[in-house]
């Protein structure tokens, strides 16, 4: 089972799009144990959406559509909504 996640840094507004298997250690790893990266110098990180899949290349395939510009919009649009 894999998971495409969206993490969101209020202090900062910015957006970080991902997969993985391991949704937990994942997180930590952005808000605690990362030395390095984009997410670092935003810390912290709250998960916004997460959608599952049965296949790496599903979530793969999903991560992508939504780094597009109209994945972007429907994922700001979620955060609207918090």
């Amino acid at each position: 089972m894999f998971t495409v996640y969206v993490l969101y840094s209020p202090s900062h507004k910015k957006i970080y799009i991902g997969f993985t298997s391991k949704l937990e250690q994942r997180l930590l790893s952005h808000n605690e144990l990362g030395k390095k990266g984009f997410t670092l110098k935003y810390r912290p990180w709250e998960v916004i959406y997460t959608e599952a899949f049965e296949t790496k290349k599903e979530a793969m395939q999903r991560e992508k559509s939504l780094k597009t510009a109209a994945g972007r919009r429907f994922i700001w649009e979620k955060i609207e909504q918090l």
